[in-house]
């Protein structure tokens, strides 16, 4: 009996150990994870909400709150005038960008198509209540001016809402032809009718552009576009130099170098004297002393 009560006493001892092996292996084991987590998750971009879009939409379409969600997305990769919250109350914390203010039933519109899950860019949607256009387009104190163009006019066939393009005018001047540059690095807001920077119909021939313009360029503009004829040139995405002074007239073009006027040769006139021969005045010339 004791022999037993002894054998059953080690083999608990022995289970009793192994037990505590176990355990302390696992519990080595999920300290381990832990700190591997842990480190991971230190060494990981933090991520911060952004405002995306739920359904597609294209060009001009109205969107509510119900037309949008709020996603996790790399906090330095988040495009610039992303949205943090669909609505958010006003006077609140200023680091909160909604779409909508609290109390705001009106939709915003698309000023260009996105898709499922992109986010949405307060450079690309309309204010409250106002639907896509032009007036949408406009920057806070800039004018709308429409410039008639051609396919001789430089690269209409080629430009497109939101593109920029320098302004030449071409007229004569002292009866010279003579082409020069007005206004550079113009933003366009629309082609022909239409402000649609999607649409692909846009990049054919077109016939009038919508350029955003202060009043006093509007004034130069129309004058410029009464006096003579413009062109416009495309300037290349992200080009920001400043081109500085341009003209050019058909000599300068043409390597033409006019002669100068020839002097006029003043005549010398003789120097003469009248006298008076038995009543007869008489010019006698002689000689001159100056």
């Amino acid at each position: 009996m004791r022999l037993v009560f002894g054998l059953v006493l080690v083999v608990g001892i022995a289970l009793a150990s192994f037990a505590v092996y176990m355990a302390q292996g696992f519990i080595e084991q999920t300290q381990a994870e832990r700190d591997r987590l842990a480190a991971e998750q230190a060494r990981a971009t933090p991520l911060v909400n952004v405002v995306v879009a739920k359904k597609p939409m294209k060009y001009g379409d109205r969107f509510t709150r119900d037309d949008l969600e709020v996603i996790r997305w790399q906090a330095d990769k988040v495009p610039a005038g992303a949205f943090n919250t669909v609505v958010a109350p006003q006077g609140g914390d200023k680091s909160i960008l909604p779409v909508f203010w609290e109390g705001e039933t009106r939709p915003r519109a698309a000023l260009r198509s996105y898709e499922p899950f992109e986010p949405i860019l307060g450079a690309k949607i309309t204010e409250p209540g106002i639907d896509a256009g032009i007036n949408a387009n406009l920057t806070a104190g800039m004018r709308a001016f429409t410039i008639t163009v051609d396919v001789t006019s430089g690269v209409s066939g080629f430009l497109r809402p939101d593109d920029r393009v320098d302004v030449y005018w071409s007229g004569t001047i002292n009866g010279q032809e003579v082409t020069k540059l007005i206004d550079e690095a113009v933003r366009l807001i629309a082609i022909n009718q239409s402000a649609d920077a999607d649409r692909s119909e846009e990049t054919m021939i077109a016939e009038t552009v919508t350029i955003e313009a202060t009043p006093q360029q509007v004034a130069a503009f129309a004058l410029a576009q009464r006096t003579g004829r413009l062109t416009l040139s495309l300037v290349g995405t992200g080009d920001s130099a400043e081109v500085g002074a341009v003209e050019i007239n058909r000599n300068a073009l043409l390597g033409i170098v006019e002669a100068a006027p020839e002097e006029a040769v003043e005549e010398k006139k003789p120097c003469t004297i009248r006298t008076n021969k038995g009543g007869e005045v008489v010019e006698v010339e002689i000689p001159c002393t100056n």
